[in-house]
This record gives C-alpha cells, sequence and structure tokens, in this order.
C-alpha cells in the first residue's frame, strides 16, 4: 500500500547529492561503512567478512570515519592486510550520515553495494556468495533486503526489531548503478538517510526483494535522548520533498505516540523517537535553530 501511494505522490522524486562515482566495476561487491571510534565493533564485523568463503579479490571494503577519524580507525587497514580496505576520513560535513554514505559510494568500484554498520554482526562463511547471486541471476533486481534478527550482546532489556526486513542501512545491498540513478542519499540528513533513500527509491519503482536466506544480527532499536530523532525530524522537514508529502512523512513518524498506553520497555523507546521527530520537524517547518545530534 505504501508503495502504490508513494508511486501515485511523487512520480518525480527528487535527486540526492552524490557529486562524483567511479566509471567502472572493478569488484563484484563493495562494503561500505560509515562509523566513528567503537572499534571494538569495527573489528568484529571486519573479522565476519574476513572468514567469507567469497573470493577476497571480488569485493572490498571502504571505511568513512566520521568527525575526522581516529589513529585507531586508520590502522585498522594494516591490521586486517588481507582484506582490500580503503579507508577515508572526511574532513566536513560531521555527523551527515547522508554525506558519508555518498562519500562512501563515491569510493565504492563494486558493481553491488552493501552498506553495513560497525555494529551488524554476518555469522554465514556464504553471506557474500548468496548475495552477489542473487544479483547475478536477475539482471533487473536492484536491491536485496537480508532478515534481520535481534542481537542481544550489547544491549538489555531484550526486544526484537519491529521490522525484519526494513530499508536498513545495517545491511542493505543495492546494485551500484541505482545508486548513481538516484544521485544517492541527501547530504544533510543526519539519520535515517536510509529511510529517506528508500522513499524516493520506491517511488521509482525499482525492483528489490526481500529474503530469510541471508540473515544478520543487529542490536535493537534503542532512544538514548531525543537529540537524534529531532535531528531525524529537522532533516524531514528541510528535505526536497514538496510540502504535502513532508506532512504526511510528520504523520507517519507520529504513529508511534499511541504505544505509550502500553509502556513497555520497547514501546517506550518507539514512542521518545516520535516525540523527537515531531519537534525537530516543526523546527524545521518553522526554520528554527538547527538541531545537531554530533
Amino acid at each position: 500500500m505504501r508503495e502504490k501511494i508513494l508511486k501515485t505522490l511523487l512520480k518525480n522524486p527528487p535527486k540526492g547529492d552524490l557529486w562524483e562515482w567511479e566509471k567502472e566495476d572493478c569488484y563484484k561487491i563493495s562494503c561500505v561503512f560509515v562509523f566513528w571510534k567503537r572499534i571494538s565493533l569495527i573489528k568484529s564485523i571486519l573479522n565476519c567478512l574476513l572468514w567469507q568463503k567469497f573470493n577476497k579479490k571480488n569485493f572490498e571494503v571502504i571505511l568513512i570515519e566520521d568527525k575526522g577519524g581516529t589513529e585507531l580507525g586508520r590502522n585498522l587497514k594494516d591490521e586486517f592486510y588481507s582484506l582490500n580496505i580503503s579507508y577515508f576520513a572526511p574532513s566536513t560535513n560531521h555527523g551527515k550520515m547522508g554525506y558519508m554514505r555518498n562519500y562512501g559510494i563515491s569510493k565504492a568500484r563494486g558493481e553491488i553495494v552493501l552498506f553495513l554498520d560497525d555494529d551488524t554482526v554476518i555469522l554465514e562463511p556464504q553471506f557474500l556468495s548468496n548475495l552477489y547471486n542473487y544479483f547475478k541471476i536477475d539482471a533487473s533486481l536492484m536491491a536485496v533486503i537480508p532478515k534481520g534478527n535481534a542481537s542481544f550482546c550489547l544491549i538489555k532489556p531484550k526486544y526484537s526489531y519491529h521490522d525484519p526486513y526494513f530499508f536498513t542501512n545495517r545491511c542493505m545491498a543495492y546494485r551500484r548503478k541505482c545508486l548513481i540513478e538516484l544521485k544517492g542519499f541527501d547530504n544533510n540528513f543526519i539519520g535515517q538517510e536510509d529511510v529517506e533513500f528508500a522513499i524516493r527509491f520506491l517511488a521509482k519503482g525499482y525492483k528489490y526483494i526481500k529474503t530469510d536466506a541471508i540473515q544478520y544480527y543487529h542490536p535493537p532499536f534503542i532512544v538514548k535522548d531525543l537529540k537524534k530523532p529531532q535531528a531525524v525530524g529537522y532533516s524531514f522537514a528541510q528535505s526536497k520533498y514538496p510540502f504535502y508529502l513532508k506532512i504526511l512523512l510528520v504523520i507517519n513518524g507520529a504513529r508511534w505516540l499511541c504505544r505509550i498506553i502500553y509502556p513497555t520497555f520497547k514501546n517506550i523507546n518507539m514512542a521518545k523517537f516520535s516525540v523527537g521527530f515531531i519537534f525537530g520537524f516543526l523546527k524545521g517547518l518553522c526554520k528554527k535553530e538547527k538541531v545537531s545530534y554530533v
């Protein structure tokens, strides 16, 4: 239903802000990370890639470290020397996930771009092989959404995802061709840049699949304070979408407020996100001071 509405209301979706890209595919897959510090976590997912049965000559790893980078982050390339790692630490637009993702795309040389978080965990050694086969079999396929499972190793109390097949950069693979056609992400998005991109992706009617044949693990959704949801709401209010669509987006963002009626740990977090999102959105519409998550 959401896809039909988007296709009807957004027949000419805006473009992202991707400014440059590699002209040729040199790898089958580019694994793109945006991170800052949390070195033990990034090492964990790099070890997951190290154990993959996929030929290491066929994939690369793009590390984009935010806030100018760290010495420990720069050392990852030497520590994981058997992986084809490229490390970058942009000097501007710190805290803007849309810009950082675009920076990663601009450096990627793979036919497929797999976005991963530093706290994503992949246990299957055939993950990359199976992922690539989906794209190899169907040339019209533009995205693959693996099944997300809640990882409880980092967080308590326990609860699972609200959607195991969410369009999220925790673990999401796109054909680089469609990323370039849509000009990547909106540079000014601080968070949920993946959701904004998904809106344009779905409005264009690109083909994608959801599959439980390949899976990943990620910590559940937690809202520690209202800074990030406010920044996300502000980003959507200042986005390139027409006003009527912005109103629909804030209504969609407010749908979790009713969960406070049954205040479980999960529902409280989701309701808190809605509150912050609405405040940030209203600030953006009124052109109040810019909010920041950094």
